[in-house]
């Protein structure tokens, strides 16, 4: 029997736990950005520049670990990127300058490119039988809903628990820790192929669907980033508070609904989820322009919510299709690709955005880029309907 086999009855398990951990570690900065601005007196661009950074090492990370994890084994792929990201939690934990601000980011980013291909794999190769929808929605709630627990955890525990900017990192680095001993669970079998370094592939007969995939992605975390690095600093001024309860509680809201209505409609084909949630995505674009304009709170975090919804369901739709499009033999590989295309949405749309901001204002900038995306999220509803049939066989309901 292989390792794999093996390993199968609590690897399942274990991969999606290590994926929440991790997700959740990489987003406990997003409502802390302001308190590290006050204390080490940097500007609006250089948490922008933070945030860029981030994005910019993943893309590589994602390059080389992706296709690596398909021949070495994803646990020797995952091991070293948690301890990766257990040294940039404890950067953050610790942090005495704005310089180790961007050390502790590009740790976690790598950390991030390296293990979320091979857990997303993982996930797939060691799934019951048939049960691939499941993984692809497990996969995709797991990364939601660390992204929403990260930023409540680190403003709750930084505005009423001891140790302010500390607390939230050391809990981090025990889950890390204890992420670490469970890996033993996971598969490590080499493929007995070697490693070269290459771009991830995809195979010719599943390009256009991947395509489509990827497109659905990159819009749904552009919308979700650009939304979580407007709404902590607005809602705060709103309510003339700094406390990072308030901009934890909102960020988190956005990616908390996210991974709520994936569970709720998880049996939902990928056509008719990536459809509505790109609708919903546009819908909550307009009503974030619209609250900026009327200064309302309840509006923005309506839309915030609504975003929240088309962000769960675009993203659980494209991650489904990308997992059936990924042969065995190449799940790492292609999952990296699929990731490539979710961070850099994540990425390059709040980074353009923030530097915009420099010269035009936050609120002025942000809204440019709703409009941007909102038209692209329309656009890519309408290739999703045409790309992908109504009966889709690939649309798991398991």
């Amino acid at each position: 029997m292989t390792e794999t086999a093996l390993s199968r009855p609590g690897a399942f398990g274990t991969a999606a736990c290590t994926l929440l951990v991790l997700i959740t570690g990489t987003n406990l900065p997003s409502p802390l950005y302001g308190a590290y601005a006050e204390r080490f007196g940097f500007s609006t661009l250089t948490v922008t520049l933070i945030v860029a950074v981030y994005a910019a090492v993943i893309v590589p990370s994602l390059l080389l670990a992706g296709p690596l994890a398909d021949v070495a084994g994803y646990r020797r792929v995952v091991r070293p990127a948690l301890l990766l990201a257990l040294a940039g939690t404890l950067l953050f934990a610790f942090v005495p300058g704005t310089g180790w601000l961007f050390a502790a980011r590009i740790a976690q980013g790598l950390a991030v490119g390296a293990a979320t291909p091979a857990l997303t794999a993982a996930l797939l190769a060691t799934a019951p039988p048939g049960g691939q929808g499941r993984a692809s929605l497990l996969a995709s709630t797991m990364t939601a809903g660390g992204s929403g627990l990260g930023p409540l955890l680190a403003g709750l525990l930084t505005a009423f628990a001891p140790l302010p900017l500390k607390l939230p990192y050391l809990a981090e680095a025990a889950a890390l820790v204890l992420a670490l001993l469970a890996t033993a669970r996971i598969p490590g079998a080499r493929s007995g192929r070697r490693w070269r370094r290459t771009v991830p592939r995809v195979p010719p007969g599943a390009r256009g669907r991947f395509a489509v995939a990827a497109l659905v992605t990159f819009l749904a975390w552009g919308v979700a980033y650009l939304m979580l690095a407007l709404a902590p600093s607005y809602v705060s001024s709103r309510l003339h508070t700094s406390s990072p309860a308030v901009g934890g509680a909102t960020a988190g809201l956005l990616l908390i609904c996210a991974a709520g209505i994936q569970f709720a409609l998880r049996r939902w084909p990928a056509r008719r989820a990536e459809s509505l949630g790109l609708a919903g995505l546009a819908i909550g674009l307009a009503g974030l322009v619209l609250a900026g304009r009327a200064g309302s709170v309840a509006l923005l975090l309506a839309s915030v919510c609504v975003a929240g919804a088309g962000q769960g369901l675009a993203f659980m739709g494209a991650a489904r299709q990308a997992g059936q499009a990924a042969p065995p033999d190449q799940r790492a590989g292609v999952t990296a690709a699929f990731w490539m295309a979710s961070y850099l949405g994540g990425g390059l749309p709040v980074t353009f955005a923030g530097l915009l901001s420099v010269r035009v204002g936050l609120v002025p900038a942000v809204n440019v880029f709703a409009i941007i995306l909102g038209a692209g999220c329309l656009l890519a509803c309408a290739v999703v309907r045409m790309a992908i049939p109504a009966r889709d066989p690939l649309a798991a309901s398991d």
